[in-house]
Parts: C-alpha cells; structure tokens; sequence
C-alpha cells in the first residue's frame, strides 16, 4: 500500500525568520485529544505567544556530568569529537559516530541558535562531515582504539551495515561503501545509490537509517522543508515521510507520510513493530504541539501540515485537505512540546552485558531530547524513557538530566542519539558538548 503524497494548496505562511504575525485567534478552545493510554489535554493555538528562547551552551564544567537515577552511573565514553550526533554499533560491537553539524549558510543567527544550541561565539564551527570509530578491545567499557572511519561527507547522520556493505545517510544522498567487519578505515570509493532532498527551514538536514529485521528494506526518514508547509509544496517533495527502498537503493515508495520530522526509528523488540520519535511543529505557543513517539502504520498519513495530534486543524494550514484531516493518525505517546524530540532506541531485554539494565527498562524505549528554542520556559535537554508492557507503551519517565543549568538560559549540553552498547550501557551523544556518555547499571 503506497502512503499518501504530501499536497498543498492555499496561501503560504510567513516563514521563521520574519517570526509569527499571524492573527491570534482568541476565540478557540483547548482540544482534548485521546492518546493510546489516556487523554491529553491541549490548549487552544496561540494560547500563549510565540517565544523564542534560545539556550546558551556553556559546556561541562571539570567533574560536572548528566545525572541518572538512582542505582545507575554515568561515565564519559569519549570527548573532544565535533558535533556527535549520532551512534551506530555493528553486530561485531565497533561504535560508530557520526560527527555533523548544521551548516547555515547565511541563515539569521537566532535561527542558526535555534537549530545548533550554541552560543555566538561558538556558531562558526564547519560540520566536520565524518564518521569515527571506537572500539574497546578489552570490554573495560572505556574505548582503547579511536580511528577515523570515513571523511569527505555532507553532513552525514544515519549509519547502516548490510552483509558486506556500509551506508551512510547523507543529507542529499544515500551512499554505500564496500565493507568488511573489523574494518577501521573504508578505502573505496563510496557509490551513491540514491538522491535525497535537502536543504529547507530550520535545517531539517538529518537522514536517518534503519534496515527491516530481515535485511531485506531499509528505511529513511527525512523531516520537512518548512514549519507548516510555508515554502509551498515543491519544497517538501518526499519530504515529512518515513521512505522505504531495497537495498540496491530501487523501489523507493512512501512508508508513512504527515511525519514532520521524524528522526530516530527503532522496532519494537517484542512485537516487531516500527517505531519513530518525531519533533513537531514551531510558533503555535509554548504548550503546543506535542513531539511525540509513535508506532509507524504502513500507508498512515500523521497530520503534517494540516492537522497536529491527529485531527487537530493547524490554524494556519486550516481548511486545506479536510480528507487528509480526517485520515490523520493519533500518535501514542506525547513527550512535551519544544523537546525536540530525535533520538529513538529500544533496549532489548536479554544478552550477557556486565551493565544490563533492570527488568523495568527492558524492551522499552530511550528519546533523546535535544531541547526547546521556542518555548518560554526551556524544556527537553534530557533524556526520556518510555517503558513497554505487552508490547504497549506506558508514560515517559526522565532518565538523563541535568543538561540545564537551572537559570532558564544556560545549558552543559544537549543529547541527541542513544544506544544500546554491547555491554548494556547506553551510549549518549551529547552533540554541542562534544562528548559521549556512558550509563551503567549498579548490578
């Protein structure tokens, strides 16, 4: 079944550099939409005024690290990288990482704020466009050999191993190098075996990887090109969707669609079924919309652009695909609004690790929340968990926090990817700050 291509019609919106100068429509009121497990309760659009409040990245301080509950510790893993913000681990236990950043090419500084967490003196880093490796030969938990893998990319993110192949999501393209495991540099050329499109607002420039269990389909998803559809429809051609390919890079077709920007993927470990953390729309208001995780229905159409939360119409999009609006799926787990919601893994139960984590966290899902611009009082920069029971999925509970420094304004870093180690830990790239975190369970 193909998923619904993304249309436009009507007049376009202002874009984020010229702010939010719609009317404010004050006669509405708050929706209450039904979860998979409860009901949540929004309020109405423009409830509060646009914000924008950008973090200030200051760094960790000497002996200063993320805190996690009780009964587990937090080490670093790796530092001095530039912009992690993504780890893959092969089946042979190497770690890789993609180093990338956004690069904004004349973008106004606060937007460039917005999507980085920097501060003004630290925004004129290029992406270092590479992949390092790190592998711990002696299982001590602590990397003893650090190579760099591979150069000479555009801003890559998504990393993927197939038989003897290693992909790379770029944000244009999709590349695949010759591989064999152990490698600790790639030395052939890589071929491009698909375009993907680029650029946009807000720099939705992340391409991320995910294989089918079998290995037969691989999985990209690829955020929008605007807010709220404000550049026209062109721009967002296969855009906002989750796109499923064959491994030669033929068959393209949309998986799911109305995803605004869908970064982490993951499958369930007990039911097999997809997953994808998805960082909803801007400039509605600091309680809306919801970043939230949600199961991936083949064919499913989300929202995006005209409704948000399943059928809740975007004033600004209002009135355009009233069809569309009535297909949109509701998503199942709400994870705060502004949390820029990005990293998605599963932590499997089983296997031998010295640092598995208790029964609660099994099968259950770790988000990292890479942290608000627009919202008055900042929120995300930490790490969620959302716990699973048949193959269901419960409220989110923090798990890695104290990126913020509690002022409203300064932030020590921002997480994005997390993964499950092959000791058990979960591995977190703190991108701004430049560090891996490790975090072990007290067993």
């Amino acid at each position: 079944m193909k998923a619904t291509s993304f249309l436009l019609t009507g007049v376009a919106v202002s874009a984020l550099l010229l702010g939010c100068n719609q009317k404010k429509e004050t006669n509405q009121t708050a929706d209450t939409v039904t979860t998979a497990d409860t009901s949540l309760t929004l309020p109405a659009p423009y409830a509060t005024e646009s914000a924008k409040n950008f973090s200030n990245v200051i760094g960790w301080p000497d002996g200063k690290m993320p805190q996690a509950p009780a009964g587990f510790t937090v080490t670093e893993f790796a530092r001095d990288l530039v912009n992690p913000r993504w780890i893959y681990v092969a089946s042979n236990g190497d770690i890789f990482v993609a180093e990338a950043n956004t690069e904004p090419k004349g973008v106004k500084d606060e937007v460039v704020n917005t999507v980085t967490g920097k501060s003004k003196s630290q925004r004129t880093a290029a992406s270092a466009n590479r992949i390092t490796l790190f592998r711990d030969t002696n299982k001590d938990g602590k990397p003893d050999q650090r190579e760099v893998f591979l150069t000479g990319l555009n801003q890559p993110f998504g990393m993927l191993v197939l038989g003897n192949s290693f992909y790379v999501a770029n944000t244009d393209a999709l590349m695949r190098y010759d591989y064999k495991p152990g490698q600790t540099k790639l030395t052939t050329p890589g071929q491009k075996i698909l375009n993907l499109p680029a650029g946009g607002y807000n720099n939705h420039w992340t391409r991320n990887l995910l294989s089918s269990p079998d290995g037969k389909k691989i999985y990209i998803s690829v955020g929008s090109a605007s807010n709220v559809g404000e550049h026209g429809p062109k721009e967002e051609a296969r855009r906002a969707n989750i796109l499923e390919i064959n491994p030669d890079g033929t068959g393209e077709r949309i998986y799911a669609s109305g995803l605004r920007n869908p970064v982490g993927m993951d499958w369930q470990p007990t039911t097999n079924v997809l997953y994808t953390a998805v960082n909803e729309r801007d400039e509605l208001g600091d309680n809306l919309v919801p970043d939230y995780l949600t199961s991936v229905k083949e064919g499913g159409f989300y929202g995006w652009p005209y409704s948000y939360y399943g059928q809740n119409a975007d004033p600004r999009r209002k009135g355009e695909r009233p069809d569309l609006v009535q297909k949109a799926i509701i998503p199942d787990v709400p994870l705060g609004s502004h949390t820029a919601s990005l990293g998605l893994a599963f932590y499997p139960e089983g296997g031998n690790g010295a640092s598995s984590f208790p029964a609660h966290y099994q099968n259950g899902a770790f988000i990292g929340q890479h942290g608000s611009w627009n919202r008055t009082q900042l929120s995300g920069y930490k790490v969620v968990f959302v716990p699973f029971r048949n193959g269901k999925p419960g409220t989110p509970e923090d798990f890695l926090t104290g990126f913020l420094a509690g002022n409203n304004k300064d932030a020590y870093g921002r997480p994005v990817g997390v993964v499950k180690s092959p000791d058990g830990a979960l591995l977190v790239a703190d991108d701004v700050a430049g560090r891996i975190w490790r975090v072990t369970a007290s067993n």
